[in-house]
């Protein structure tokens, strides 16, 4: 008799725990409930990784993986997608998306790599609801303020929407840490967040960014 493989003795036991019998958290979770669970996870395995922590890194992997397999067999009890669909999809994508590896293009350069790859990004969801009409789209909402900030500046720099700020007498790093540092213990001194500040100054920015790009003159 064939032994299961690791990875179908997880689908099996996470469909058992999601069975009638199963377990009653289990049976109540939806993707809406578990959304943060991944976000948690994720930080956790950064914090092995940054330990050199093996044997916890394989232990948070594990729970990443939970959670994929997680969302997985809820999309195949509503009949969208399973695990081996995803799995075929991402296969098709890493493929798709490295023709310097699996196909005849060349390439001299790291950036060639990142430029290829935007290339076909955009050309898979051209005349798809997926479409990016923007140079600003594709920006995970829910980041973190300052890292949604640092997204919103780098697509913008490239579409030339922003210029870059050079002054004079740049900060070294430790000095533009301390301040924001200090920004963010004053705007808490004030009984504000300084994280739903950011957030707020960001939508507001990207408004402005986008009338700037809607301004612009077609491209023939």
């Amino acid at each position: 008799m064939k032994r299961r493989s690791a990875i179908e003795e997880v689908l099996k036991v996470m469909a058992r725990l999601r069975s009638p019998t199963g377990c009653p958290w289990d049976r109540e979770q939806s993707h809406l409930t578990l959304r943060r669970h991944a976000v948690e996870e994720v930080y956790e395995l950064m914090d092995a990784i940054e330990a050199r922590d093996d044997y916890e890194m394989a232990e948070e992997l594990g729970d990443l993986l939970l959670q994929v397999v997680f969302h997985c067999q809820l999309a195949r009890e509503r009949g969208a997608f399973d695990f081996e669909q995803v799995c075929r999809r991402l296969v098709d994508k890493l493929v798709r998306r490295h023709p310097h590896v699996f196909g005849t293009t060349r390439v001299r350069s790291v950036d060639e790599v990142w430029a290829n790859w935007e290339k076909i990004k955009h050309a898979e969801k051209h005349g798809t609801r997926h479409a990016r009409h923007s140079a600003l789209d594709g920006i995970p909402k829910h980041l973190p303020a300052l890292m949604r900030a640092e997204k919103l500046v780098k697509k913008a720099r490239k579409a030339n929407l922003l210029a870059d700020s050079q002054r004079r007498g740049r900060p070294r790093k430790a000095q533009l840490a301390g301040q924001l540092f200090t920004l963010a213990q004053r705007a808490q001194s004030r009984g504000w967040s300084a994280e739903e500040l950011l957030c707020a100054e960001i939508q507001r920015r990207e408004r402005e960014l986008r009338r700037v790009e809607s301004a612009r003159p077609a491209k023939r």
